[in-house]
């Protein structure tokens, strides 16, 4: 990560900056020691490069610089993000920032530098060591040359060939930012003749090649999109284990407003393995006679959750259980309504398992799946060998669901200053996080203990204060402890608006009839959350009024882009 910028003209008083860069060849994200195209057999090692000078470029035509900010990006390590703080509010058209260090720290003593800094060079590895100064971007590979395969080396460095990319993008400050920029590795390549040119450089003096391909990089560089929002890098419990051979990482867009998030790392996320497992998730194999798929009552329109108040198995059993949403999981502890199961990856094969859901066995559905080759060849992709197992199913379908992420409703675009709510909607938010407690002036709804922080959910499991069927216990079946009675799994309010009916067994087809339950329909009992236990015998008893913008608060949080686009587009 960059070093969090200063700038020069003003206070850091904005948001921040999140600079990525994704290295391209031929239309596609680069990958790693593998041809770069049909056409092209030429393959990259190795992209490392040290970034500095970030500036922008302001509508009257002045530059607001930098102080300080360098950021180190390699393509091997997936580090292609750097960061900066304090962007001022106003309007730009433009940016600029220099690849390489400019010659007073090129030529400074490298070990002052904290361990974690990007121009260490135990970080960057891209220091010339006793010789002094940094190699400013290093592009290494391989390429076929009459039946055997030659390398190259490329490094780019001393003070002529300081490179400036200078872009016109038009954004605006004073909120979040994630910027991201095209490389095209491709074009790069395509200034270089191996038999004509050679197949190194170091980048001394009077070296045409070093010249020529400063030049070509400077223009390599494209905008390719911005977003009003910033994105956390997961993390795992331990180690991640190594990608199966043929694979390829793929990052989940996840915004930074959320909590740290934690990835299995037994199952690092793939494009192959996701792919795999939107496929899955699709498939009516799973079920006992092929006409039920998760997708049948997991609707994507409606965050794929179930419009049914009850769901209907693959041979018409009537379910329980009103279906919940699919989203955000990588949050989640516990699954199900009673949370019976601890992880998602044990989630996912219940239901297929289940005789009131998909009713099928694990080895049916396995020889299902072994007998249609087009199956077998993307479990091959996805997990290096042709072997279907329960296991690797699970797997598959655990990495499409931690995929399916909602972030972006009309409440986050207002959360970063890039939408506005309603004067009604503003006072729905505001009865929502205010406490009721009329003895203090305080009159709120109350939604904020159980609801509460930017997933919209603050505690495991809860009574809320429904009548209960006598034979339906809640999280008490599986703990078997009478303090759980009638408790079960708290949702997300996300996409609320979408998920209708409500609550764990579909018993309110509309959010003005939740609104009316907390209001005045709370039934006491010995396990009633103490955040309604405290309310009055009658309840809160909300005007219309308050209702009505509560309810209007609650559509905020639609997220419209996850709901037409969570399919194909879940990862950056």
């Amino acid at each position: 990560m960059a070093c969090c910028c200063v700038w020069l003209l003003l206070p850091a008083v904005g948001q921040e900056l999140r600079l990525e860069v994704v290295p391209m060849a031929h239309g596609q994200p680069l990958r790693l020691n593998e041809p770069l195209s049909a056409v092209q057999s030429a393959q990259i090692s190795r992209l490392d490069f040290l970034l500095s000078g970030l500036a922008l470029h302001r509508q009257d035509g002045t530059w607001m610089e930098s102080r300080d900010w360098f950021a180190y990006l390699s393509a091997a390590s997936g580090r292609l993000t750097a960061q900066g703080s304090g962007i001022p509010a106003g309007d730009y058209k433009g940016i600029r920032f220099r690849i390489g260090v400019d010659e007073v720290t090129n030529k400074s003593d490298p070990h002052r530098f904290a361990p974690d800094h990007p121009l260490n060079p135990q970080v960057n590895g891209l220091h010339w060591g006793w010789q002094g100064g940094y190699i400013f971007l290093a592009l290494e590979g391989r390429f076929p040359n009459g039946g055997k395969e030659d390398g190259f080396s490329f490094h780019i460095a001393n003070a002529p060939q300081l490179m400036t990319v200078e872009l016109p993008v038009a954004f605006r400050g004073g909120r979040p930012l994630t910027l991201a920029l095209e490389l095209d590795v491709q074009r790069v390549l395509e200034c270089v003749g191996f038999s004509k040119n050679g197949t190194s450089t170091h980048s001394r003096e009077g070296d045409e090649l070093a010249a020529r391909l400063k030049t070509t990089i400077e223009h390599a560089f494209r905008v390719r999109s911005i977003n009003y929002d910033v994105y956390q890098t997961p993390h795992y419990t331990t180690a991640p284990v190594p990608l199966p051979p043929g694979t390829h990482a793929l990052t989940p867009a996840m915004t930074q407003r959320f909590p740290k998030v934690q990835l299995p790392a037994d199952n690092p996320l793939t494009q192959e393995g996701v792919a795999l497992g939107r496929q899955l998730f699709q498939d009516r194999r799973l079920s006992i006679n092929g006409t039920q798929s998760c997708a049948a009552c997991h609707d994507q329109t409606h965050a794929f959750a179930d419009v049914r108040r009850f769901s209907l198995g693959a041979q018409q059993q009537t379910g329980r259980r009103n279906a919940m949403p699919l989203f955000n999981l990588a949050w989640q502890q516990a699954f199900f309504w009673d949370g019976r199961a601890a992880t998602l990856r044990e989630q996912v094969l219940m239901p297929i398992q289940d005789a009131h859901e998909m009713n099928e066995t694990l080895p049916n559905v396995i020889a299902k799946f072994s007998a249609d080759t087009k199956c077998v060849n993307a479990f091959n992709q996805a997990f290096g060998s042709k072997e279907i197992t329960a296991e690797r199913i699970a797997k598959a379908l655990e990495q499409f669901l931690l995929t399916l992420v909602s972030q972006e409703s009309r409440f986050d675009r207002a959360a970063r200053n890039v939408a506005e709510l309603t004067e009604n909607e503003k006072r729905g938010l505001q009865l929502f996080v205010t406490e009721f407690d009329p003895k203090r002036g305080l009159r709120g709804a109350d939604c904020f203990h159980c609801h509460g922080g930017t997933l919209f959910t603050s505690q495991p499991f809860a009574n809320n204060g429904l009548a209960l069927a006598d034979d339906d216990l809640g999280r008490m079946a599986v703990t078997h402890n009478a303090a759980d009675r009638g408790k079960f799994k708290t949702p997300s309010l996300r996409n609320i608006a979408r998920t209708a009916p409500y609550m764990h067994d579909g018993r309110f087809a509309t959010l003005e009839e939740v609104v009316e339950h907390y209001s005045s329909g709370v039934r006491s009992s010995a396990t009633l959350d103490p955040n309604l236990a405290k309310h009055p015998a009658g309840g809160i008893q909300l005007t219309p009024e308050e209702k009505a913008d509560l309810v209007a608060f609650l559509k905020t949080l639609t997220d419209e882009s996850f709901i037409e686009g969570a399919i194909t587009t879940a990862a950056r």
